[in-house]
């Protein structure tokens, strides 16, 4: 008597841009999970090492001006001749603003590709992966295949347990911290403190914005608890003109600075004025 064959469950189609999109932003009925284990097990599939997952990485937390570090940091870096990654969130106009290498948005074709591939590995999940798990997923696949030199990741919520948190990081950056997310990162600023500053990993350099004395005592904590070298920048940048608007961006701009030197980013001072003149 024959054996009879496993039966085979035919692939599922490949979705086209607006269909993957549409799968994405239903993921969001899952809500907000904080926690690396969702995370880990997807990049373990997709066969990304979280140790490895880029040749170098800067991790961005905080309150207030992540986004405006992190693209300043961005531009000053391919002002050099970096090949960088960018990750953050939210984004103004299309979903693929959230992605780019060396300046330009992932294209409808990579989303497409990235999320039918993780889909399909993720169906049956439980928990399943949330929106910000898979679009992180979705960015470390992107720029693995694009052999960039550096990732600059914008933390999504808190920092502890936020996606970005599986990646080793390079450098760790800390903008100033407020008020944020209470419902999950607690009702004080000590707690909210301690979410953001779980980005701080053993002998990893740290920079930091000015910071309230409450917040500024459990960076140092952090920072002691990890061996971590810490260091608090009050400074502003004021040497040459820095496209976003706001003085403020002065405080943002040493502050990405900052976060290169300590990282031993090779920049020189016709990068760092040509990054922040054209920085978007």
């Amino acid at each position: 008597m024959n054996p009879v064959a496993p039966r085979r469950e035919a692939p599922r189609p490949i979705l086209t841009y607006k269909q993957a999109l549409a799968w994405l932003y239903g993921l969001q009925r899952f809500g907000i999970k904080l926690g690396l284990e969702n995370i880990r097990r997807l990049l373990a599939e997709l066969h990304i090492d979280p140790g490895n997952a880029c040749a170098k990485v800067i991790h961005v937390a905080g309150t207030n001006g992540k986004g405006s570090v992190c693209a300043m940091i961005d531009s000053i870096l391919r002002a050099q001749g970096y090949r960088t990654g960018l990750f953050i969130s939210p984004h103004l106009v299309t979903f693929r603003e959230r992605i780019r290498v060396n300046g330009e948005v992932i294209s409808e074709d990579a989303v497409t590709r990235g999320l039918t591939a993780i889909r399909d590995l993720v169906t049956n999940w439980n928990p399943h992966p949330t929106f910000f798990e898979v679009t992180t997923a979705l960015a470390l696949k992107h720029f693995s295949e694009a052999k960039i030199d550096v990732a600059i990741l914008e933390t999504g919520l808190g920092g502890r347990l936020d996606a970005i948190n599986a990646i080793q990081s390079g450098v760790a950056v800390i903008t100033p911290i407020d008020f944020d997310h209470e419902k999950w990162l607690g009702q004080s600023l000590r707690e909210i403190a301690v979410e953001k500053a779980g980005i701080i990993k053993p002998h990893v350099p740290v920079v930091s914005a000015a910071q309230r004395p409450e917040v500024e005592e459990v960076m140092r904590a952090r920072a002691a608890e990890c061996e971590a070298p810490i260091r608090f920048v009050i400074t502003s940048y004021d040497d040459t003109p820095i496209a976003l608007a706001g003085s403020f961006q002065k405080q943002n701009a040493a502050l990405a600075i900052a976060a290169l030197r300590a990282g031993k980013f090779e920049v020189g001072d016709s990068a760092i004025a040509h990054g922040l003149v054209t920085v978007e």
